[in-house]
């Protein structure tokens, strides 16, 4: 019996614990206290709870619309869960066991960004010839807008006049 006792208090933290990694995803301002339907339904598919056939998106909808709010916390959770099992006939600790399994969602399996020699080539702003050259200062930070665009100078010369500011002497 204490055994299952210690069972059921790890399933439980495993399970607030993946609880609050889905109630941030996606959701730029939250704390992890509050769900939305969407995530709950990110959850159950993972899960492989909702499949369409025994459960669908459908079932999770109307069950969420009996809390009357667009987020639930983690003890409503546990009771739609709990409507959830009674609906579609599942067992509840099944259901559970499934979810306390799920891993935290996250960006842990985005691609890396390639660092190979060829690369490293093609983005080297020093090698860049051209009026692309022009993009980059010394460094090899962007100027941005100045960097893109032919600035009138408005100096009476025109461009590539090579005795700019020689008339001058000349006449003396």
């Amino acid at each position: 019996m204490a055994d299952d006792a210690i069972n059921k208090l790890e399933k439980e933290i495993l399970l607030e614990k993946a609880f609050k990694g889905y109630a941030k995803f996606g959701v730029a301002n939250s704390n992890g206290n509050q769900i939305t339907l969407s995530n709950i339904d990110k959850w159950l598919k993972e899960a492989a709870i909702v499949n369409g056939k025994k459960v669908s998106t459908t079932d999770t909808a109307i069950l969420f619309q009996r809390f009357k709010a667009k987020t639930i916390d983690f003890r409503q959770f546990l009771q739609f869960i709990e409507g959830l099992a009674k609906e579609s006939k599942l067992n509840q600790d099944d259901i559970m066991n499934k979810l306390a399994k799920c891993a935290v969602p996250g960006t842990s399996r985005a691609t890396q960004a390639d660092k190979s020699n060829i690369v490293q080539r093609l983005t080297d702003t020093s090698k860049y010839t051209g009026s692309h050259k022009e993009r980059f200062d010394a460094k090899g930070k962007g100027k941005g807008k100045s960097g893109r665009e032919d600035r009138a100078e408005n100096s009476g010369y025109v461009q590539g006049y090579k005795e700019k500011n020689t008339y001058d002497a000349k006449k003396k």
